[in-house]
This record gives structure tokens, C-alpha cells and sequence, in this order.
């Protein structure tokens, strides 16, 4: 395992957001800057994860646009009003 380098980053925030922070992270028993990096790194954290959801559908609509396999939205709907219902079943068969 190799270690993480950490260094200082200034960042510019108004009087009133940082006097917002401080209160929070006081009322939370923390720092401001813990509350800062939390912040942060949740917010990298989603931010990956929305831009992998916006990649895999964009892959999917090129697979669809070259290939044309699909389901149908009334496939899809009974096939999840099953797995609702806790009958675990396979996805309806893709087609043309």
C-alpha cells in the first residue's frame, strides 16, 4: 500500500458561507476544514458516480443504435413488477 500525499488547497468561499460552515462543523463537533474535505469528497464521490451512469447510457444507446436489440417499456414494467412482487426472474430476451 502506498501513501497517500496530502497537501493544503486554498479555496475562496464568501464570509457568510464560511461562517455557515463553522457553525455546522461546531454543531457537529468537528472543524471546518473536516467539514470541508467531507463535503468535498462526497460530493467527488457522486458526482463519479452520476458521470458512470451518464457513460453507461450513452454505451447503451450506441449498442442500441448498432445493433438494435431492445425490450419493450411494457416488457420491462411486468418484468420489474415481478422482482416488486420478490419473484427473482431472468430479464425478458432482448429482440429487434
Amino acid at each position: 500500500m502506498t501513501a497517500t500525499t496530502i497537501r493544503p488547497v486554498a479555496i475562496k468561499i464568501d464570509e457568510d458561507t464560511k461562517l455557515r460552515v463553522k457553525r455546522l462543523a461546531d454543531a457537529r463537533q468537528r472543524t471546518s476544514h473536516w467539514l470541508m474535505r467531507e463535503a468535498i469528497t462526497q460530493y467527488v464521490d457522486r458526482e463519479e458516480k452520476r458521470e458512470a451512469f451518464r457513460q453507461d447510457a450513452l454505451k447503451a444507446w450506441e449498442d442500441f443504435r448498432s445493433n438494435g436489440l431492445h425490450v419493450t417499456a411494457d416488457e420491462a414494467d411486468a418484468w420489474m413488477a415481478q422482482l416488486e412482487q420478490g419473484n427473482d426472474i431472468e430479464p425478458p430476451e432482448c429482440h429487434v
